[in-house]
């Protein structure tokens, strides 16, 4: 059940997540301290940090996975959340695996199933909806699982490293796709990784976290080529904004 304090006191404030001075320990260690981030709709915002500063431990505070020591968390709308493996089953296809939070949830099978073909095409795997996991390349996989996460939820999609396991050919191919998908699916993302490049290129804000334990050092605004994020790969700025974050971690 996640936490849903009512905490939105100024009516301007358009956040969907909102949290405010969280901390969590695991037994003996502090593993995020006083954190605060949020994400307003239809932002793309991406939560930077080194391997094990608590980044994933804070996905599981906001979708209610783990309750947090201390602090508030409030979200305002239903959450997706993909996490780092893609977590395909492998004896299940393509479309029953994208529809398989809709099962659970006890949602009528053709009507999941008629909603999921809406949106094969558009993630790129029109002909595989009958193929299991193993036949897919990675990267055909992270899109079942992207739909999967997209199906699930009517605003918010969390995305844990989505693409740390790939090569980085697939990575980055990956990369454009999830533009093109925030732009056509109108969703708001908070979005994982360790990869300084990927999140400057993706987001429109970027909280820079310490190591252990997990503190929030810098929330960075990318506001260059904002109409085309593609093009930030080919920036000068692309490279002064990560030696800045560089010099944080």
């Amino acid at each position: 059940m996640l936490s849903q304090m009512n905490f939105y006191q100024n009516k301007q404030d358009d956040s969907i997540i909102k949290v405010k001075n969280v901390s969590r320990s695991f037994e003996e260690n502090l593993i995020l301290k006083d954190i605060s981030i949020n994400l307003k709709k239809g932002e793309f915002v991406s939560i930077l940090g080194p391997s094990g500063c608590g980044k994933s431990t804070l996905f599981n505070i906001i979708t209610g996975i783990i309750k947090e020591d201390s602090g508030e968390v409030s979200v305002k709308g239903d959450l997706g959340y993909m996490q780092q493996k893609d977590l395909l089953l492998p004896w299940k296809t393509v479309m029953e695996n994208v529809v398989l939070p809709l099962d659970i949830r006890g949602s009528n099978k053709r009507e999941s199933r008629e909603r999921a073909v809406k949106y094969i095409e558009i993630v790129g795997l029109k002909g595989y909806e009958k193929k299991y996991p193993y036949e897919l390349s990675g990267g055909m996989r992270q899109r079942a699982s992207f739909l999967r996460t997209f199906l699930s939820s009517e605003e918010i999609m969390l995305l844990d490293e989505p693409f740390g396991a790939l090569d980085s050919i697939t990575r980055g191919k990956m990369q454009r796709w999830i533009l093109d998908m925030k732009q056509e699916l109108k969703r708001s993302i908070l979005f994982v990784t360790h990869d300084i490049e990927e999140a400057i290129l993706l987001s429109d804000r970027i909280y820079v976290l310490s190591s252990k334990p997990g503190m929030i050092k810098k929330e960075i605004n990318v506001d260059f080529e904002s109409e085309n994020k593609k093009n930030r790969i080919f920036s000068k700025k692309l490279l002064e904004m990560k030696a800045d974050i560089l010099k944080l971690l």
